[in-house]
């Protein structure tokens, strides 16, 4: 399908889901190839491009990333062949519902150059800086005096959970936040000036930047009802997408529905784009400025917690294109920043997030790349509050 297809057929209708659900991994083994090295060790021995299976019965073509166990929530780096990831490891801290933990590690699209960044504790979510020289993570290491939590259920949220600047051979970790608060969704400007992520105060999730130096803090919004999360900067790195749904509605209206936004950085010019009643999760911008990629609950009925997939939504509007089709979970999807590559986690192995593994899919028929960004306009999507809460 090409870029004026897509156009023509995708009126969008976006959302977001709350961001808890991402680290609810199943118990699964380790395969043995990959059992956990020291952080900065040599990479492990891992498959070659030639054990790659390209699968078809999707719209696009996608495989398994081979050689990697239960992983999820990967992210590009800007050479669009290297991921940062939560991983299964058997170092990592049990979480509150007795799941094996994650701790970060980064690999290929190949499944080669496994590298582990952290070495105890329980990690969530991480992200490259712009020079693929540094990482950023999330990770309760200093905190292990804490209840554990559960990062899978926002009423549980690791009070611990800090913030974390490493090499990304995982060498000279340093601590960049300092409290006993949940932060986490944790991403980097285009350019390195800043770090976006979501805070957890007393029940409360808003946006908050800080400078890579720690310096500079600030609190992007500060609203009674909405929590916002999952934030990714846009190409221009002026403004945030992020997902955001009312407090009031939680766990009151299943799914809970939830609103795709963007912001700028400063916390002014709140917009929403999504406001079809459905909880649609973990919008994620494409290159090009326009599209991005998320995940909708499509078939309600499909077992307890219905059917997961990943769809491209368009912010000047039209219904979204759904990518897969697979019968459980498809989600927390990131896009290549050259907009070629789709990552995004499946479950396979019969339960919702049970056995959930990495994929990459060939999205570079869609057209969604850098060559065709258009920034973002002020005819998309609609304003939130006549006088944004932005934050003091």
């Amino acid at each position: 399908m090409h870029r004026q297809q897509i156009r023509s057929n995708s009126r969008s209708v976006f959302g977001t889901l709350p961001i808890a659900v991402v680290l609810a991994f199943a118990a699964y083994g380790l395969s043995p190839a990959l059992m956990a090295q020291p952080a900065g060790a040599a990479p492990a021995e891992a498959a070659t491009p030639d054990s790659i299976e390209w699968q078809t019965d999707e719209m696009l073509p996608y495989y398994e990333i081979p050689n990697i166990p239960v992983s999820a929530e990967a992210y590009f780096a800007p050479d669009s062949y290297h991921l940062i990831a939560q991983t299964r490891d058997p170092d990592a801290v049990q979480g509150a519902t007795g799941r094996h933990g994650n701790l970060t590690y980064t690999y290929t699209i190949e499944g080669t150059e496994i590298t582990r960044i952290n070495d105890k504790d329980q990690d969530a979510c991480s992200y490259f800086f712009p020079d693929q020289q540094r990482v950023i993570f999330t990770s309760t290491r200093d905190n292990l005096h804490l209840p554990v939590g559960n990062w899978s259920d926002e009423d549980e949220y690791p009070t611990g959970g800090e913030l974390y600047i490493a090499n990304v051979d995982g060498s000279d970790r340093r601590r960049l936040t300092h409290n006993e608060w949940y932060e986490a969704e944790v991403v980097v400007s285009p350019t390195g000036e800043w770090i976006a992520f979501g805070r957890n105060i007393d029940g409360r999730q808003d946006l908050w930047r800080i400078r890579p130096d720690g310096t500079d803090e600030q609190r992007i919004t500060d609203t009674d009802d909405w929590q916002e999360g999952s934030p990714y900067f846009m190409p221009d790195g002026e403004h945030l997408m992020f997902r955001s749904w009312r407090d009031s509605d939680y766990k009151r209206i299943r799914p809970t529905p939830m609103i795709v936004m963007t912001i700028n950085i400063d916390g002014s010019n709140w917009r929403g784009y999504t406001f079809d009643g459905d909880m649609n999760w973990a919008p994620n911008p494409a290159p090009d400025g326009r599209h991005y990629v998320f995940v909708r609950v499509t078939e309600q009925d499909a077992g307890p917690l219905g059917n997961w997939d990943i769809f491209l939504g368009d912010l000047a509007g039209g219904e979204p294109v759904r990518l897969t089709t697979f019968p459980g979970f498809d989600g927390l999807p990131g896009m290549a920043p050259n907009g070629k590559l789709l990552a995004w986690a499946r479950a396979k192995a019969g339960g919702f997030m049970a056995g959930i593994k990495t994929h990459i899919m060939d999205v570079s028929s869609l057209e969604i790349g850098p060559e065709n960004y258009e920034p973002l306009s002020s005819e998309w999507g609609r304003p939130m509050f006549d006088d944004p809460p932005a934050a003091e």
